[in-house]
């Protein structure tokens, strides 16, 4: 054995001696970046991930659940602040499970379950009220906890007391709460709402006006009125939900023509949200080309002819010598007389509209839209056929979208280019398209080792296989060099030889002792002739 280690040893020094610098400074350099990979593999593998078991949880809580984990055998970390417990990642779940059970984390408050542990005949009316007093607000905080943005709550209610008798009015209870939020969540109007409605239905007799609420920032959470602050809402998404609506349209479509990182597009409108009611009363004719239908007609005739007294005379109280007196003076009584009346009611369409205008118009849109040129050092690269192509459709957009009621009579070409404005400029930052993608399950680091690791192998099979074939070649020298050596023969009768003779005698101990290389010898020289 231990000569065999030493020829072990022995190879080996052989080895590296005949090695140049450059390999063995390969051989050095390979072993370390192994040896390291190997290392933070280890170490990013084998080391323990903590996650949070329980968080914003009291510092004497945290104490009574670090000392389970201890008995249970778990390792256990105590965040900065004491009041959060780290445990290894892959037994939160069951950590949670087991010391739900033993009744962690227990905040020492009064909820409805004291009833059932507690209940008991000595329980005074006075005591039995308090309890169920601070069951009720142990419950509310507990549901007020399950709204976004809020991490704890404290609830304060008054209840009043409830008179015997029947003729004395029902006071309002009322509700103080206090919530920690997270910091910088904002609480949108249908959140607050949610909030008050949520309270003033668990209490009876509480209404919203007797509720407030604020955080630990002394920021109070008002009730807006319906009447105005959900139709300015309305309002104000309806104006948003257009204006994106027709950037993004317009957005896809200069995007197919310049490419969808070149351009830039911003919409703004004005909106007339005045909705009008009106009724009209409109009557037509039934038939344009006729009278109509005729629904009653009446027709009177009268003639006369003969013979009469003859029309003379003064006016009666009047002065003959004034020049303003009129007569009549007459010769004859002969005459005719003939008078036509007709009158004819005609039926006519009677129309009856009550009329509800759109609750909304555009009275007013424009369009701001910033196109990178082609040629990011040369700005007139963008040519002026693309640029009108853009202008007109923008101008047919904005054409389309306003309401024609709102557009001037005499509308001019001006008009419609005052609602475009197109720049070309070069952009320094380009907009993000499509949203972020999530990142691997598998850290990058990994791949990076992945990688590292497989060019060192490769690196290591050229240089194994390198080395194989420059061992093969020495040792086809030194075979060579045993031939040579075994086919210089001296004759022991130190004879004069002939070239042929001593050629003769070569080839027949090569013959004999490598039948092989002569077999291959012979192949060679039928092959040449």
């Amino acid at each position: 054995m231990k000569e065999r280690m030493t020829k072990i040893g022995t190879d080996l020094k052989q080895f590296w001696s005949s090695r140049t610098k450059r390999q063995k400074t390969t051989y050095i350099g390979s072993a370390v970046v192994i040896i390291a990979l190997a290392a933070v593999l280890t170490y990013f593998l084998s080391r323990t991930e903590y996650a949070a078991l329980y968080s914003d949880v009291s510092r004497a809580e945290i104490g009574r659940i670090k000392e389970e984990l201890d008995v249970l055998g778990v390792p256990s970390q105590i965040a900065p602040g004491g009041t959060s417990i780290l445990v290894p990642k892959n037994r939160v779940d069951d950590l949670l499970v087991t010391l739900a059970a033993e009744g962690y984390p227990n905040t020492g408050k009064i909820d409805y379950s004291f009833f059932s542990q507690n209940a008991g005949f000595g329980t005074t009316d006075n005591e039995f009220n308090m309890i169920k007093l601070a069951s009720m607000q142990t419950e509310l905080a507990n549901l007020i906890k399950g709204v976004e943005g809020v991490k704890d709550a404290n609830v304060m209610l008054t209840l009043p007391t409830q008179s015997v008798f029947l003729n004395e009015s029902v006071q309002n209870a009322s509700a103080a709460i206090m919530l920690n939020t997270e910091p910088g969540h904002q609480f949108t109007e249908a959140q607050i709402k949610a909030l008050y409605n949520l309270v003033s239905k668990s209490i009876p007799n509480l209404s919203t006006e007797d509720i407030s609420i604020m955080n630990q920032y002394s920021e109070y959470f008002d009730l807006q009125p319906e009447s105005t602050g959900t139709v300015v809402v309305d309002q104000m998404e309806l104006k948003k939900t257009l204006e994106r609506d027709l950037q993004r349209k317009v957005q896809t479509m200069l995007g197919t023509m310049v490419g969808q990182d070149k351009v830039v597009v911003s919409v703004t409108t004005d909106i007339d949200f005045k909705q009008e009611k009106r009724q009209e009363d409109l009557v037509e004719r039934v038939d344009e080309d006729l009278d109509s239908l005729a629904i009653s007609v009446q027709r009177i005739t009268e003639s006369f002819t003969g013979n009469g007294v003859i029309a003379g005379g003064v006016p009666e109280g009047e002065d003959p010598s004034d020049n303003r007196t009129s007569y009549v003076e007459g010769d004859t009584a002969n005459g005719d007389y003939e008078r036509l009346e007709e009158t004819i009611n005609n039926e006519v369409n009677r129309i009856h509209k009550d009329i509800v205008e759109s609750p909304y118009k555009i009275r007013d849109i424009g369009i701001q839209v910033m196109v990178e040129p082609p040629n990011v050092n040369d700005l007139s690269s963008l040519t002026p056929e693309v640029e009108d192509d853009i202008t007109s459709i923008l101008e047919t957009i904005v054409r389309t979208s306003i309401d024609k009621s709102y557009v001037p009579q005499d509308v001019t070409d001006e008009y419609w280019d005052s609602k475009i404005a197109i720049s070309t400029q070069v952009f320094n930052g380009k907009m993000a398209n499509v949203p972020q993608s999530t990142s691997p399950a598998i850290p990058w680091w990994v791949y990076a080792i992945g990688a590292v690791l497989i060019i060192v192998i490769v690196f290591l099979l050229i240089a194994y296989f390198r080395n194989k074939k420059q061992e093969r070649a020495m040792e086809d020298e030194l075979i060579m060099e045993e031939q040579r050596e075994a086919l210089q023969v001296e004759d022991i009768n130190k004879e004069q030889e002939t070239e042929s003779s001593l050629r003769k005698k070569q080839l027949e101990k090569m013959a004999k002792d490598k039948p092989e290389e002569f077999a291959k010898l012979l192949r060679t020289w039928i092959a040449e002739d």
